[in-house]
């Protein structure tokens, strides 16, 4: 290996100059990639980059390398002044879908990963054999999504309304409330405990069962607040918490945040922050908060996290359990129901039957829609308190301490002002010169050669 070229390959900053919307932050926008899975793929894209150098032989970038790849071609002053460190005009040689080039790609791609191997050890999977990063998750996509299920559902629930009624009303005539509502209510809330409990496991199991280098198991601080609370708003106020315990910021008397002193080294949120207040000068954190939640930054965690909760929603994995819940609450308003239709037939008194019918409808409702976040908002967070963080060596960062504990670490100086924001319910949620080229193994674009 080239010590060297690797050495300044690996310093060269794709960033440089920052500003709000650089090479990493667009990259990660434009893919909905977490900030540790955009990390990797640049790394990777670095490791592609010298393998073309240094080869004589057509080299193959991945799908998500080639991503990287194209972004960079963008940013035409960084792409020229990366060639000229690695001494070689790299161009990106477009597939033109012909059957020869189909086979040269191909055998570009296995001779790729045996001079990878001989440089840097195996491919990472997550970023050489998927196309996307959510791919490295294996989620089956439903093959009936859950909005179709429940309009289904419901025709269905109407068709058995009837045949249920003439089943259940010979037994429903010679049992008197209030019998039949602790019966009902012996039924439906040990019913709901099971459920409950059997849905927690299974969402456990499913977070288990996803790869230990897929992104899920490499998410920031930041990314689990996010994912965990829902509001960007909470992500902001860890960013400016920092800043005002390093001394950066302060709140003078009027409730204005302003800049107190100069850091050379901040991390990208922070950095964020500490622009949009050089613009501004003294700003209420109201107004502070409302340029923030438009930086792509900090749209990024969300756009990420919302595209993973998303995409989860969609799998069968959680459509089986979707589908699981709403059957065992259509049942039990069915025979709520029906005992409600059976005593206004015989003109009985219904009203605590009605009470109890609405309260079942309502909180199915309720249920369905918590369930569509649960995995998210609870078993996400839960995983990383009890499986991961205990064996990250840096768990005593502060912002691991954010995710754990909420607001309790935010400096006493900005609580009040988080208090008073949260009261108002503010939130955002070619070919080289020496002939050689290289190819894209998914076939959309060609690689890279020397001169």
């Amino acid at each position: 290996m080239n010590e060297t070229l690797w050495k300044s390959i690996q310093q060269f900053d794709f960033d440089h100059p920052p500003g709000e919307y650089s090479f990493s932050i667009r990259l990660a926008s434009e893919n909905q990639w977490t900030k540790d899975f955009t990390e990797k793929a640049i790394l990777e894209y670095k490791k592609f980059m010298y393998l073309a150098a240094i080869s004589d032989v057509m080299v193959s970038p991945s799908a998500i390398v080639d991503t990287v790849w194209h972004q960079h071609l963008i940013f035409t002053q960084s792409y020229q002044d990366f060639c000229v460190l690695v001494g070689k005009q790299i161009q990106h040689v477009p597939s033109t879908h012909q059957k020869e080039q189909a086979e040269q790609f191909r055998l570009a791609k296995e001779q790729t990963k045996r001079i990878y191997l001989d440089h840097f050890g195996a491919q990472p999977k997550e970023i050489w054999e998927y196309d996307t990063m959510l791919a490295g998750l294996k989620l089956e996509p439903a093959k009936l999504k859950t909005g179709f299920f429940i309009l289904y559902g419901v025709l269905v629930f109407i068709l058995l309304t009837v045949p249920f009624y003439y089943l259940l009303k010979p037994v429903y005539i010679h049992i008197d409330n209030p019998y039949f509502i602790l019966g009902f209510l012996g039924l439906a809330l040990p019913a709901y405990v099971i459920l409950s409990l059997y849905t927690k496991n299974r969402f456990k199991q499913i977070a288990r069962d996803f790869d230990r280098q897929s992104f899920v198991y490499h998410l920031k601080p930041f990314e689990l607040i996010y994912l965990k609370r829902q509001k960007l708003a909470e992500v902001i106020n860890g960013a400016i918490s920092e800043l005002i315990h390093a001394g950066v910021l302060n709140v003078n008397a009027h409730r204005r945040i302003y800049i107190s002193k100069e850091v050379d080294s901040l991390s990208g949120e922070q950095l964020q922050v500490v622009s949009v207040l050089k613009d501004r000068g003294e700003v209420f954190y109201p107004e502070l908060l409302g340029q923030l939640q438009t930086r792509a930054i900090f749209r990024n965690t969300a756009k990420s996290m919302d595209m993973f909760k998303w995409h989860f929603s969609q799998s069968k994995q959680f459509a089986r359990l979707f589908y699981l819940n709403f059957t065992v609450f259509a049942t039990l308003t069915m025979f709520s129901l029906i005992r409600l239709t059976t005593g206004i037939i015989r003109d009985k008194p219904v009203f605590e039957i009605a009470l109890l019918t609405g309260f079942l409808v309502i909180f199915m409702v309720k249920h369905l829609y918590i369930l569509n976040q649960q995995f998210c908002i609870r078993t996400i967070p839960d995983l990383y308190k009890s499986a991961i963080l205990p064996a990250i060596k840096d768990e005593q960062d502060w912002r691991w301490s954010y995710f754990l504990y909420g607001s309790a670490v935010l400096t006493a100086t900005l609580v009040p002002l988080v208090s008073y924001e949260r009261s108002r319910g503010g939130d955002g949620g070619g070919a080289s010169s020496c002939g050689s080229s290289c190819g894209s193994s998914c076939g959309s674009c060609g690689g890279c050669g020397g001169d």
